[in-house]
């Protein structure tokens, strides 16, 4: 009986070093199966430490076609502004500059900072979206109940896949007043 028991913990023992040791090879994976999954390695540009204008560049304007570019806004929870975009969504021809103004308000009776992180859908579009002039590379402060109109000046390279027909531009607001304090 002894002897059964110590052959059972040995098995049990080599099973628990298997599961430990794939559990910790799952875990060594999540980062390369996150990052083409979630096309990380797209979006990563358009984080707001790696966010940087780019030189205006004279493309040869496709005018054979469009692409609907949507434009959305929204704020975290806890930022209490009014955010907006001009337009909600604009055809474009690839390699053709245009502006889009987005509007800004801090409610409050106390100045604000606040930065706004854009994301794309689909993400591999970011690639191809250049951002010229955006309020979305540095932080910007509202003074009490200011209003501020942002413009965002952009152009789709044209080496933008054809099968992408529509883009959607997001930015999000985060109240960053905490942050910039501490600073």
């Amino acid at each position: 009986m002894n002897e059964d028991v110590a052959v059972k913990n040995k098995r049990l023992g080599r099973n628990l070093a298997i599961v430990a040791i794939a559990m910790f090879g799952f875990g060594y994976a999540l980062v390369p199966l996150y990052d083409v999954l979630c096309e990380w390695k797209w979006i990563e540009r358009d984080r707001p430490d790696a966010i940087k204008a780019i030189p205006e560049t004279a493309y040869e304007i496709d005018k054979s076609r469009e692409v609907n570019v949507e434009f959305m806004t929204t704020l975290n929870e806890s930022t209490p502004m009014i955010f907006s975009a001009e337009m909600t969504q604009l055809k474009v021809h690839p390699g053709e500059y245009h502006t889009v103004n987005f509007y800004a308000e801090n409610k409050t009776a106390s100045p604000m900072v606040a930065r706004a992180i854009p994301s794309f859908s689909p993400a591999l579009t970011s690639t191809y979206f250049e951002k010229v002039e955006c309020f979305c590379f540095s932080e910007q402060t509202f003074a009490p109940h200011e209003k501020k109109v942002m413009p965002m000046r952009f152009v789709l390279n044209p080496a933008l896949p054809h099968e992408y027909k529509t883009i959607t531009l997001s930015y999000t607001f985060f109240d960053n007043t905490q942050t910039a304090i501490k600073k």
